[in-house]
């Protein structure tokens, strides 16, 4: 089964290739040697600190081959280089203005492992991330929340 290509700025790449290089190179070695201090305990059968070594090891085993099946598949997108004509769309930063609260707000769409919401960072497949893609600056979206519907000015579209 081929995975389809995962969407990823330049700086959502950059992050998991430097997660993958940690997994293998400190968190992978400092595990092992975990493993082998428990293990030089005696006893496996009531030894915590074996059993919670190897579930660690499991876990990081897992992230790295998840990551390294991601790093295989990923499209990096990088906003500078879009001609998108002033259109929302992938890697896009969006300046909005809430039409009920007058809030004004600055997202960038980015990939589902790069949101952060907190730093202005929202996944494409977020539910304002799918109203805003394909708006312009003056268009209105209209975003289906969990409250009722929301309506946002696209105020600016930059690629940067």
């Amino acid at each position: 089964m081929a995975l389809s290509q995962i969407p990823v700025t330049v700086r959502g790449a950059e992050l998991l290739k430097e997660e993958l290089q940690r997994l293998r190179s400190v968190d992978r070695p400092n595990i092992i040697q975990a493993i082998a201090e428990a293990r030089a305990q005696g006893d496996l059968s009531e030894n915590a600190e074996y059993e919670s070594a190897k579930e660690r090891q499991s876990f990081i085993e897992g992230r790295i081959a998840e990551l390294e099946a991601k790093l295989s598949n990923l499209q990096v997108i990088d906003p500078k280089t879009l001609n998108a004509e002033g259109r929302v769309v992938f890697g896009a930063t969006v300046n909005i203005e809430d039409l009920d609260s007058g809030d004004n707000k600055t997202y960038q769409i980015v990939g589902e492992d790069e949101a952060d919401i907190k730093n202005g960072k929202i996944s494409v497949s977020s539910p304002i991330a799918r109203g805003l893609i394909g708006k312009s600056a003056g268009d209105i979206a209209e975003v289906s929340a969990p409250g009722g519907v929301k309506e946002y000015e696209v105020l600016d579209v930059l690629y940067i």
